[in-house]
């Protein structure tokens, strides 16, 4: 446990909060932005009311201090509500995939044990359907009065002191390749995460952050709601995204900042009329790979530099992001002021040299600066947070693999298990996917390992066609891999299919690629 003297710099997202709506009650805090309809708009002074009808609406519930509430939304204001009169109340938010399945909400519920849910209508009927106890209230988004969080007359609850290191979340990761685990966030987490990415986008009074990703993800929360709070800038937080409509909402709110996955950029390069905006981004963060002709043509559309950061729910902040004026296109840049990062070799833990590919390590104080573990996981928690010195810092092994180029820039090499070992051979799944998304046909590609008898595992690779592909890609594609690869580096096989599974904000699921290479080999 850390002195009393190194807490008195951390504070909670209760506290950030409190001071936007002094320093700037009148300033827009949040703009929503419905699928159809007119755009609803608060202050911060307004949205604390709201917050304040919220806490004793489900006060009401005997919800108490520590208790956790099961989020099922879609985008929308009773998200940022309920987010906020948690904060203020000592509650635990667990916010789920909206799109979850019945058999997964049962699931997630049975791990976490809520005291009340709060789900869109349209979630409603997945959820009775779970046979999760917990009683639901039903939220419908487009009512931006939240009637269902309305109690007349219920009285104030009794008030609550919230520190730095009390739970604030509890949020499922993403599970592309192994079942979800549970990652603890405090107050703190949002709090730090909010000041570190408001200042390194360049965040202020007056900025418009245009909000398209999945509230539910730690994306969204972070990057844009906290930092947000943290300067007393706006929130215009789309009910859902379009990649069509992407370009004409940001011109259309007068956005300044945006945050975006790889996929979505090149869902709206598809998609969107390629009209550059009159209006430049000031900010796009980015995290997953492009291509060079990709970025070119996404950053001449938004009319300003995409940077490309690196994080995951684990480390609250961005702890890598590129340069406004980085050379390279395509780095993680280097770390962001406030974080740290290593690189280490995976297997030894010593220092690598430059162009060496080590694994990378963000190192911070858990519950403050880093998440406070996973939750009834000792395991996992014992081989993610090393080297702990007698301060409380310690080192996150996020099992991802990087190495510095020759401008000091950190480069993503891919996950753990995105290196597979093709007899003997270590083979780079990122590498191959990039090749084959060169391709002009393809729109497209993911690869996975599947085990062989003679080379231990090989390459196969999915790919989805461009608009007008032949339908010969897959033959061409072997062609083209054979033109750049060795023998062991090229796929053994390459299947041409509609889509790729992916997560809510555009992770690829590995392992139902890897069930299926499985069953077709």
């Amino acid at each position: 446990m850390w002195a009393v003297d190194t807490l008195a710099d951390w504070t909670t997202l209760a506290r950030r909060w409190t001071l936007a709506t002094v320093a700037a009650p009148e300033a827009t805090f949040l703009e929503y932005v419905p699928s159809g309809g007119e755009v609803v708009a608060w202050t911060y002074r307004e949205f604390d009311a709201l917050i304040g009808q919220v806490q004793r609406a489900i006060a009401t519930y005997g919800v108490r201090r520590g208790d956790r509430i099961q989020l099922i939304l879609p985008n929308c204001p009773a998200f940022v509500a309920v987010l906020l009169a948690a904060a203020r109340n000592g509650w635990i938010i667990l916010p789920c995939d909206p799109r979850g399945t019945a058999g997964e909400l049962a699931r997630q519920a049975a791990r976490v044990d809520p005291v009340l849910v709060v789900c869109g209508a349209a979630q409603a009927e997945t959820y009775q359907a779970s046979g999760a106890p917990a009683p639901a209230v039903v939220v419908d988004p487009e009512d931006h009065r939240l009637t269902a969080l309305s109690m007349p007359g219920a009285t104030e609850p009794e008030p609550v002191s919230v520190a730095p290191l009390d739970k604030l979340a509890l949020m499922f990761t993403s599970g592309t390749t192994s079942e979800p685990k549970i990652v603890e966030l405090t107050q703190a987490n949002y709090a730090f995460a909010g000041d570190v990415m408001a200042a390194a986008s360049g965040l202020r009074a007056g900025s418009r952050f245009l909000v398209v990703l999945p509230l539910f993800h730690a994306n969204a929360q972070y990057y844009s709601v906290a930092a947000a709070i943290s300067v007393g800038a706006t929130v215009v937080l789309a009910g859902s995204f379009s990649a069509s409509r992407f370009l004409r909402q940001a011109e259309q709110l007068r956005a300044t900042h945006a945050s975006l996955f790889a996929a979505p950029i090149r869902m709206i390069l598809a998609r969107a009329e390629p009209t550059p905006l009159s209006r430049p981004l000031e900010n796009v963060w980015f995290s997953q790979n492009l291509t060079g002709d990709e970025y070119d043509r996404f950053a001449a559309l938004v009319g300003c530099r995409p940077r490309q950061i690196y994080g995951m729910t684990e480390t609250a902040p961005a702890v890598l992001m590129s340069r406004r004026l980085n050379l390279a296109k395509m780095t993680l840049g280097t770390p962001t002021l406030g974080c740290h990062v290593r690189l280490r070799d995976p297997d030894t833990g010593a220092p690598v040299e430059p162009g060496e590919i080590g694994e990378i390590q963000v190192g911070g104080f858990p519950g403050l600066s880093l998440f406070a573990g996973y939750r009834d996981n000792p395991a996992a928690n014992a081989a993610a947070i090393v080297d702990r010195d007698g301060d409380g810092f310690a080192w996150l092994r996020t099992g991802d693999l990087g190495r510095l180029d020759v401008d000091g820039d950190v480069v993503f090499v891919g996950r753990g298990g995105d290196m597979l070992k093709v007899a003997g051979e270590n083979v780079s799944v990122v590498e191959l996917e990039s090749t084959l998304v060169d391709h002009p046909e393809v729109l497209d590609a993911a690869v996975v390992g599947v085990p062989d008898a003679v080379r231990d595992e090989v390459p196969v690779a999915f790919v989805v066609p461009a608009a007008g592909a032949s339908p010969t890609l897959a033959d061409d594609l072997r062609q083209w891999c054979e033109e750049r690869f060795s023998g062991p580096r090229r796929p053994r096989e390459i299947h041409v299919v509609d889509e790729l599974p992916r997560t809510a904000v555009g992770k690829i699921q590995r392992f139902r690629l890897a069930e299926r290479g499985n069953a077709k080999s």
